[in-house]
């Protein structure tokens, strides 16, 4: 077998046998290799930002690393924005990125670069494999990274001579036995400052501790402290609805979190961060807790948080019976006019059993959390790192890992442009994606930030480049075009059908919302 072939038997024999590919020359003989070793999904991107963001959606529902195929170090450069967002969420993805024959690189010709240079800031694992035989354990390696704890992202670069020479065979995929637990001097300190001042002390939790179980008990060490459990503005996945400890999170907007988190004389961390603004402004503070509060982390990124949490209520003595019930709006289909209430109500009664929900709803989604604590339960996927782009590439990585349950994406329309060709995969996939696009033809919240750096009143050239019309985007026609079944609503009650419509079908939908 070539190195290729090696390549690809090795990650179908680690665990990853899922592909979101857009190969070019260079990958040629990858692509061969795709076609004679059974074992592995390829799904074809028509952008690279498809592609990765689908990695990344890929592993938060699986778990398991997915791999990426990327030409040259345009491919990988045009994949970077979705793949900072990985980074940020901890998704681990292995990248295999072309590159010339090790002969032809010297010539300088156009598509030259420095992948390795491109690779490094969004990668945590780096490598160039130097010959065939190499290949397949540089593969298990990149595997064995993106596997670890916390999980990374590893990219592989394979020069096409590689490739056309011939390899060993497998590498076996080192096991990591050293996953770490937690600390318990830390659930200890915690329990102390638990003890000492619970009224004042914040629980601000994130990854595995958002789980169900993970809820569960905070949500036990709250009713017996009176402590505030609190998440993080954004998160990598979040289990939420009936029946799920429903917790709020740390507003977006400066002058709203303030006021929140200025009573917390402590905040125990459980893998998530100091509470940070977004963005500098003018005026306003970067670090958003209360001076003279201090801060303690339980748990780092990819401990095992749910323990912590355990022996925490252990040494509580909180149990199931310290639950305090709490109380949810009751969910009625809205009527009347599309606003971001009646919006988010209608969302709310259409969520199915098992939804997984992907949101760069921005603005228009804000409002989203408190009518949908009461929804069936579902989990919720949310943009760690900020960049545009990520949700419908996230839903389609999320709905081939999870075929038997329904993603609903909720996207602004300027975000939306972004990574539009994630609809064609999904019709191509016959995935089970409904896309919600809130087209309200502007970017609404460049226009909040606008005003909150104090750059005054825009002009009409400042306004042009933040608004999105002349010519209005037309949703239900480029859906069309990909292959999805698309339709416009402009009030509630045709939300609420197209709703209903698009969730009990099968294959992909999208809904224009048009505000």
């Amino acid at each position: 077998m070539n190195g290729a072939e090696s390549l690809v038997r090795t990650l179908v024999a680690g665990g990853v046998d899922v592909c979101f590919t857009n190969p070019g020359t260079s990958e040629m003989h990858f692509v061969a290799a795709l076609d004679k070793v059974p074992g592995m999904r390829c799904v074809l991107g028509l952008f690279e930002g498809v592609v990765t963001g689908a990695a990344d959606g890929y592993f938060r529902m699986k778990g398991t690393p997915a791999s990426t195929l990327l030409h040259l170090g345009p491919g990988l450069a045009n994949g970077l924005a979705n793949l900072h967002n990985a980074k940020k969420a901890h998704s681990g993805i292995v990248n295999i990125v072309g590159q010339h024959a090790t002969y032809h690189i010297g010539y300088n010709a156009p598509l030259t670069s420095d992948i390795e240079g491109l690779a490094r800031p969004m990668s945590s694992w780096v490598r160039t494999s130097p010959d065939a035989k190499s290949v397949a354990a540089d593969g298990a390696a990149a595997i064995a990274a993106a596997k670890s704890a916390p999980p990374q992202i590893a990219t592989l670069i394979l020069p096409a001579d590689t490739a056309w020479n011939e390899a060993d065979g497998i590498a076996e995929v080192p096991v990591d036995t050293q996953r770490p637990s937690y600390s318990p001097q830390a659930v200890d300190t915690a329990a102390k400052i638990l003890h000492g001042d619970a009224a004042h002390t914040l629980l601000l939790v994130t990854g595995s501790a958002l789980t169900d179980h993970g809820l569960a008990l905070a949500e036990r060490i709250a009713g017996k402290t009176g402590c505030t459990v609190m998440g993080q503005t954004y998160h990598p996945r979040m289990a939420r609805g009936r029946g799920r400890f429903s917790i709020n999170r740390i507003p977006y907007v400066i002058e709203q979190a303030l006021p929140i988190l200025k009573n917390f004389r402590h905040i125990v961390l459980v893998e998530a961060n100091d509470p940070v603004a977004f963005f500098a402004y003018p005026n306003k503070p970067s670090m958003l807790k209360a001076e003279g509060c201090e801060v303690h982390r339980m748990t780092a990124w990819g401990e095992n948080s749910v323990a912590a949490l355990e022996a925490l209520a252990n040494a509580l003595h909180a149990t199931a019976q310290d639950v305090k019930p709490q109380q949810h709006p009751e969910l009625v289909k809205p009527t009347g006019a599309l606003n971001h209430s009646t919006i988010a109500q209608a969302i709310a009664c259409a969520i199915p059993d098992n939804a997984i929900m992907v949101d760069e709803s921005v603005t228009t989604g804000r409002g989203f959390f408190p009518p949908t604590a009461g929804a069936a339960p579902h989990d919720w996927l949310q943009n760690m790192g900020g960049s545009i782009g990520f949700s419908t590439p996230v839903a389609t990585g999320a709905a081939v890992a999870c075929p038997d349950r329904k993603v609903i994406c909720m996207v602004g329309d300027g975000s939306a442009m972004y990574t539009i060709q994630s609809l064609w995969t999904q019709a191509r996939e016959g995935l089970n994606v409904v896309t919600i696009v809130f087209a309200n033809r502007i970017y609404q919240i460049l226009r909040g930030e606008f005003d909150g750096v104090g750059a005054g009143e825009p002009g009409k050239r400042a306004q042009d480049m933040l608004k999105i019309d002349r010519p209005t985007l037309d949703f239900v026609a480029l859906a069309k075009g990909m292959g999805v079944p698309a339709v416009a609503v402009t009030s509630a009650d045709e939300f609420n059908k197209a709703l209903a419509n698009a969730v009990a079908e099968p294959g992909p939908r999208l809904i224009e919302v048009q505000m």
